[in-house]
């Protein structure tokens, strides 16, 4: 069975829609007796047994992969944060968009701790994220790559299946920093992906400490 809590944001709403949902089951009965707390239940197990259907539904449909491009077009999805600056991941870019007409999205997830993500704070996360793209995006086109990009979901596996929604990528490429120093590593986000995704995924280990010395 596919668990239906894909992210963390995801588990932390669910905690709390369930610590709702029982307040208002025993806020129910205090105020109406019993019956009101009973018909209360009914309602609200309902309510979220039609949501989860309808989520499950959706959920099946968005891992479709849309409709790909003309055969001698190559659409590759990137995913990076930290390290989509990173020299290694250009030169991979580079790599496999050469000799072939191709269209290249990267995403940047905005990463944000679990509280401010709470409090809806988002706006930090996202205005860091949209500078390291730029950045990158601009790198990417003064080696000869054009390429879109956008600001993802915190969750880079949420973020990489929203980018699949618009975006048939053939290939999707995974950057990360090195083992043991990668949150998403130890988060297993390549395995998931792998798993998750019906494309080849491509992880590419971008060392920014190195690339910094090497320039130095």
């Amino acid at each position: 069975m596919r668990n239906p809590l894909r992210s963390e944001a995801e588990a932390y709403r669910f905690l709390w829609l369930t610590i709702v949902y029982f307040a208002a089951i025993v806020l129910a009965s205090l105020v109406g007796g019993r019956w009101w707390g009973v018909g209360v239940f009914v309602g609200l197990t309902a309510v979220g047994a039609w949501l989860l259907l309808q989520k499950e539904e959706t959920g099946e449909m968005t891992r479709a992969i849309p409709a790909r491009g003309p055969a001698d077009e190559r659409r590759i999805l990137v995913v990076a944060n930290e390290t989509v600056g990173g020299q290694t991941l250009r030169q991979t870019i580079r790599e496999k968009t050469e000799g072939a007409r191709s269209q290249v999205l990267v995403v940047t997830p905005a990463l944000n701790s679990p509280l401010k993500h709470w409090v809806s704070d988002e706006d930090d996360a996202r205005a860091a994220a949209q500078r390291r793209l730029d950045t990158s995006l601009a790198q990417l086109a003064e080696a000869g790559v054009e390429a879109g990009g956008e600001v993802g979901d915190g969750d880079p596996l949420q973020a990489m299946e929203d980018a699949l929604r618009t975006f048939g990528a053939d290939e999707i490429i995974i950057s990360t920093h090195p083992q043991g120093r990668s949150n998403w590593l130890e988060r297993g986000v390549v395995e998931k992906a792998r798993e998750r995704f019906p494309v080849p995924i491509t992880h590419v280990v971008v060392d920014l400490e190195r690339e910094q010395a090497e320039l130095t």
